[in-house]
């Protein structure tokens, strides 16, 4: 997953800038010829016309008298994004009743099924716009169009004499896969939650649904565990190339998992083992076979640790971990890593993948692994990540898991991982897996990229960060932006709609909303940038 050997702006990104506009829309629209998009994920189908619908700072939104509490927080964020002042609530409205020109309602419907969880109807007309979907996760993606359908200045908190105005057209969307991603690496360096919720805040504008946080590595253990305190006391105390470290208290990742789930992200935590784990070796010596703690790490070599397989201790230690996690974390999955583990026999580690799957089944949560782990006699269930795509994809045996029925992610890493360089002159990130410019990271395709594993078998894409030359959030955006965008389309939209020379001219128009939301992103040679 590394190399070998060898490395929703603030909290109030998303929806709560109050912002005024002083330029016309970007995606002006031409008299007489319908008007062009820059929406990404691109939409799979798109009618824009003549005619516009203008927002006031008086606009009302509307739901349903008896929207759910989910609907009614996609209203409040709207009506946030688009009035002024403090945030505003909708107003709700009975469904037999009409809403008044001018204005702009949400509306869930089961009868709304072709949609699925996520998909959503945008209709506007010069009198006002409805948002249709089968479920509040529908409603907020239709959100997300309609913010970039309106000016970057949308983003901007200091614009002044605000003037807002959407081209009248049709959009119908769904999401071509389920499993969306992105992942950060807090391991090897700390990122503090407020940084991590800003990286939450632009996955949640280009529709991305997971986010997978790497929380213990050799370098750093981040998350805390009130059964096992010397974990975070000591295990968290370094990072890679030295310094303070950091951890997330239990209150600090539930706060993370509820701002991840107001933006519809499900938070996915790993805790890699059997290897990567010399922080945890050095705060609790009993997972050793020697009983001796070794000194903490700040290096970037891997495969050098491993737990003790046979020692009755090491799984109480991990029962321990998976319970409290469980506990953290309502959403269905946790993921145990399983990558790089040089010090066991073969026997050995498929012996403490099985068993360790069976203490996550216990806690009721689905298991995922790297790629790793698919050789060993897995229930169904659980969710391979296919990473190796370089020289050594021949021990990769995501297909032996597809063939058993159960489900990849693709996160092939010659194409989605954000932490190898641009090109040669990037000063961040490293080159094993190759240099992987904003093109490359855009085309390919996930459902054929490995042959023996059929397209019914993937269930998305998985956009990992490693931190290994990361040191803070700056670090982490340059690398992210924009090819996580590239990776966010392939994610959602299907392939009749894809191409990259459409991508690069839409993201284009993207650079100032980047800008004016504070993303330190990169500006790459291959966009023509507004």
């Amino acid at each position: 997953m590394r190399l070998p050997n060898a490395l929703r702006l603030p909290t109030a990104l998303a929806f709560a800038c109050t912002v005024a506009l002083t330029t016309q829309p970007t995606l002006a629209v031409a008299q007489g010829a319908a008007a062009r998009h820059a929406i990404i994920p691109a939409p799979n189908r798109v009618e824009l016309r003549t005619g516009t619908f203008t927002i006031t700072d008086s606009t009302p939104v509307f739901i349903a008298a008896d929207a759910s509490d989910d609907v009614e927080r996609v209203g409040r964020q709207l009506a946030t994004m688009l009035g002024p002042g403090a945030p505003r609530a909708p107003r709700r409205l009975p469904e037999s009743v009409s809403p008044p020109a001018g204005a702009i309602r949400l509306v869930a419907s089961e009868r709304l099924d072709d949609l699925g969880a996520e998909g959503y109807l945008l209709d506007i007309r010069s009198n006002g716009v409805v948002i249709s979907a089968r479920e509040a996760a529908g409603l907020f993606y239709g959100v997300q169009s309609l913010r970039q359908l309106l000016p970057w200045s949308i983003e901007h908190r200091a614009a002044l004499n605000r003037r807002l105005t959407l081209p009248v057209g049709e959009i119908r969307d769904v999401p071509r896969f389920v499993w969306r991603g992105a992942m950060l690496d807090v391991a090897r360096h700390f990122l503090p939650p407020a940084d991590v919720k800003r990286y939450m805040d632009v996955m949640a504008l280009y529709k991305l649904n997971v986010l997978h946080l790497h929380l213990a590595d050799d370098q750093g253990w981040r998350i805390e565990i009130l059964s096992r305190p010397n974990l975070t006391r000591h295990g968290g105390s370094t990072q890679v190339g030295g310094g303070p470290g950091g951890f997330y208290t239990q209150a600090e990742y539930r706060d993370l998992v509820a701002y991840a789930a107001a933006r519809h992200i499900t938070i996915v935590p790993e805790i890699d083992m059997p290897g990567h784990t010399n922080a945890a070796l050095a705060s609790y010596p009993e997972l050793t076979c020697d009983g001796v703690a070794p000194p903490l790490y700040t290096g970037i070599r891997v495969g050098f640790s491993a737990v003790c397989p046979d020692k009755e201790t090491t799984y109480t230690f991990v029962e321990d971990v998976v319970r409290e996690l469980a506990e953290l974390t309502p959403t269905p999955y946790l993921h145990l890593g399983g990558d790089e583990v040089e010090k066991l026999t073969t026997a050995q580690y498929r012996a403490f993948v099985e068993r360790v799957e069976g203490i996550v089944r216990a806690q009721g949560k689905v298991m995922i692994g790297w790629g790793e782990i698919a050789p060993a006699n897995l229930d169904r269930s659980t969710i391979v990540q296919h990473w190796r795509s370089d020289a050594r994809a021949s021990r990769d045996s995501a297909h032996l898991h597809a063939a058993r029925g159960g489900s990849v992610i693709m996160s092939p890493g010659n194409r989605t991982y954000l932490d190898m360089k641009y090109d040669s002159s990037t000063v961040l990130g490293l080159r094993w897996a190759g240099l992987i410019s904003v093109q490359h990271a855009y085309s390919w395709e996930p459902s054929t990229f490995l042959p023996r594993v059929p397209a019914e078998r993937v269930l998305g894409v998985e956009a990992p960060l490693w931190a290994e030359t990361l040191e803070k959030r700056a670090d982490y955006e340059y690398l992210a932006f924009p090819r996580l965008i590239a990776i966010a389309e392939l994610g959602w939209s299907e392939p009749k709609v894809r191409g990259w020379d459409g991508f690069r001219a839409r993201l284009a128009e993207h650079g100032p909303r980047l800008q004016a939301l504070g993303v330190n992103y990169y500006r790459s040679p291959e966009i023509p940038w507004k």
